[in-house]
């Protein structure tokens, strides 16, 4: 099973990937990075994805009472050239992570980006 680099190098294979981050959103904290942040800076992106990803968790509409899953999956917001995808990685024990993903808009595959990231959530071993 892959660890942290091995993921974050998988998601950099996905088309159109600008960079990507394991973000731990109890403190918006990168745990890891691979590519370039928004604005070269990636733990400013991870602080402000954090607050995205709070927003998410923590709202009861989005969650789905008779599944018993978390409230969201991932997340995704749009911008002028940039897709910004937040995926939540499961995990057995206390976690609170999520890959966050920037793909530039003109040259991304959004549907497809969204399956190779769930498969590389789903697969990421945290040590």
């Amino acid at each position: 099973m892959p660890g942290i680099e091995e993921c974050l190098a998988e998601a950099m294979g996905i088309g159109g990937a600008l960079g990507v981050s394991l973000v731990d959103w109890t403190n918006g904290l990168a745990i890891g990075t691979a590519g370039l942040g928004p604005d070269g800076d990636h733990e400013t992106g991870a602080a402000d994805a954090t607050e995205l990803a709070r927003a998410v968790t923590q709202t009861p509409s989005f969650a789905d009472p008779d599944s018993g899953a978390p409230p969201a999956e991932d997340v995704i917001v749009t911008s002028g050239g940039t897709y910004h995808l937040l995926r939540f990685v499961p995990a057995s024990f206390d976690a609170n992570v999520f890959l966050y993903l920037r793909l530039d808009r003109n040259t991304a595959n959004l549907a497809m980006a969204r399956l190779r990231l769930a498969a590389i959530a789903d697969r990421l071993v945290l040590s």
